[in-house]
């Protein structure tokens, strides 16, 4: 499979170009509005190295993150290939989630994927998540990920756009994929401890293999094709609102939802960092300030 996962690795550096254009496009263009007057915001850019326990190498990848521009507080685009061993507690996960007796014969894994997280200046403007990835194993491969919609202050129209957009990419491939993709980020999203969703949802689909990997990867492929145009026209259509005080403070307490749920639930962030990744390019989806009363 080293073709396939060479293809899928291209794709999501490719999205990750695509993403960072768009953004600064964004940034460049924000000539009016509460914010107008900073000066654009511009991706920094490093590579994140993994070393195996006995310090050979195990892959690693670039992570982009924009602080303090005109549309964006702070956001970060990931991408990353990572290869090794599985140690023993994600073995037992891995095992229990998908069933795959035999990794403890042979824990040996493959991983790649894009991560995406923006925080917004303005109030108005909804946060975001997105995340899609391969993920191989002597024993299986599949894929996983999603996007979805983090507001402080809800319009309903910029709501409804998101899931339209998201429904219409998971068309193209089965008309039943958006109903289940969607009930399932409304359950893998949701903070317990809060009794309440972390925002409006999307998509969210993990351990996707339907055995014809070339369909399977022309999906995962659409599900990261969907996210500038379900995302970019609400960052158009409300970054020149202007806010409050209130709304401002309204956004920093949201935030903190966003942190737990992030720091306590999430997969991406646990695996991350049992499996010894970089440790800033794993904790980039946390806001740049955050508020709990």
């Amino acid at each position: 499979m080293s073709k396939e996962k060479a293809r899928a690795s291209a794709w999501f550096r490719h999205l990750r170009d695509d993403i960072v254009a768009a953004f600064e496009g964004l940034e460049d263009s924000q000539t009016e509005g509460p914010l107008a007057d900073v000066p654009a915001g511009r991706f920094e850019v490093s590579e994140t190295r993994r070393a195996s326990a006995d310090g050979s190498d195990a892959g690693g990848g670039l992570m982009s993150v924009m602080r303090g521009g005109r549309v964006f507080e702070k956001v970060g685009v990931n991408v990353s290939t990572v290869f090794g061993t599985l140690g023993e507690r994600a073995q037992a996960a891995m095992a229990a989630r998908k069933g795959l007796a035999g990794m403890k014969d042979d824990p040996r894994f493959w991983a790649s994927g894009i991560s995406l997280v923006a925080h917004m200046q303005n109030p108005h403007a909804p946060a975001v998540h997105m995340n899609t990835r391969m993920f191989w194993t002597p024993h299986g491969w599949w894929f996983g990920g999603g996007s979805d919609l983090n507001p402080c202050i809800e319009y309903q129209e910029d709501t409804e756009h998101f899931h339209a957009v998201q429904k219409a990419h998971c068309d193209r491939h089965d008309p039943t994929f958006y109903p289940r993709f969607k009930a399932w980020a409304d359950e893998y999203f949701h903070i317990p401890h809060r009794h309440r969703a972390r925002g409006v949802g999307g998509i969210f689909l993990d351990d996707h293999n339907t055995g014809d990997w070339e369909a399977d990867f022309a999906f995962i492929q659409d599900v990261g094709r969907a996210f500038l145009p379900a995302f970019v026209p609400l960052t158009e259509r409300r970054r020149k609102m202007s806010w409050s005080e209130a709304d401002r403070d309204t956004q920093l307490v949201h935030r903190g939802l966003y942190a737990e749920y992030n720091l306590v639930y999430d997969r991406g962030t646990k695996f991350g960092l049992e499996t010894g990744h970089d440790a800033n390019a794993v904790l980039m989806s946390l806001p740049p300030l955050a508020k709990w009363y």
